[in-house]
């Protein structure tokens, strides 16, 4: 059985628990920070089934997310303090590292925001914050936006599509993406130009 498949039939079974807001919460955080799992293959299911709780079920998602990148941003951090300087000199140069630093500085909140959308672990966006002592707030603020318009976009095909919801966003899916990733980057172009 693929993992996609148990991962269906463990959210059927936990579609009628009492702790279900809780559980999304837990597996958001979680797949932000340490299971590589799109979160979607949960959510959608379980969006459809529970459509009078779609909008809290969304928010508990974007919630733990936002803890979950608040987590790995303390850990880019604090743990590249205690090794930051052997990685410096193992794989660029100190010099190397201030372009980057710099870089993250100037324009990490766009480099936030595109990788909370696009489907590459959002762990990169965290720990390049974190070691390079980004602006917390403005980390926050890019991950929630990111996150909000991932898990709200989901709410509102299930909302208008209902049953057929999970087949259009597997069907467009990459559209969307690219289309969302087109838009982002094009703010981001935009930014640069004021």
């Amino acid at each position: 059985m693929s993992i996609q498949k148990n991962i269906k039939q463990k959210t059927r079974s936990f579609i009628d628990s009492k702790h279900m807001l809780s559980g999304i919460t837990i597996a958001s955080f979680l797949e932000s920070t340490i299971v590589p799992i799109p979160l979607e293959a949960v959510l959608v299911p379980l969006m459809q089934a529970r459509r009078e709780q779609l909008w809290a079920i969304a928010l508990m998602a974007t919630l733990g997310c936002i803890v979950g990148a608040l987590f790995g941003y303390a850990l880019g951090y604090y743990l590249f303090d205690v090794v930051g300087d052997w990685v410096i000199n193992t794989f660029s140069s100190p010099e190397q590292f201030e372009n980057v630093r710099q870089q993250m500085q100037e324009q990490g909140f766009w480099f936030v925001m595109t990788l909370g959308i696009v489907p590459i672990p959002f762990q990169i966006a965290m720990l390049a914050a974190g070691a390079t002592k980004y602006s917390i707030t403005l980390f926050l603020i890019a991950s929630a936006i990111a996150r909000s318009i991932r898990y709200f976009g989901l709410a509102v095909v299930v909302y208008y599509a209902g049953n057929q919801a999970e087949r259009i966003i597997s069907k467009h899916k990459t559209k969307a993406i690219i289309a969302l990733t087109t838009l982002i980057l094009s703010a981001w172009g935009l930014s640069t130009l004021f």
